[in-house]
């Protein structure tokens, strides 16, 4: 089976992958995901031409920051420090 860079690492490290672990990758890829998504709906609105495209930008881009705003507080509440993310 192959194995991704951060199950190899901890292999390495001597960590078994605990269940506290497993939450913080977690909890990692997804204010990962959601910084994504944000950066995307940013180029969007960037691009957006007429009214219509600019509302709809607007509404992702601000769904989008609302996202992040949930994942980084959860990231937050279970320790995981700014440099880690």
């Amino acid at each position: 089976m192959k194995m991704g860079w951060w199950s190899e690492w901890r292999r390495k490290a001597g960590n078994e992958p605990g269940e506290d672990q497993d939450e913080s990758w977690d909890v990692f890829t997804d204010v990962r995901k959601a910084q994504m998504e944000w950066e995307r709906a940013h180029l969007m609105f960037d691009e957006a031409v007429g009214q219509d495209q600019i509302d709809y930008a607007i509404f992702i881009l601000q769904a989008a920051e609302r996202k992040y705003q949930i994942h980084l507080k959860h990231a937050k509440r279970v320790g995981l420090k700014r440099n880690q993310l």
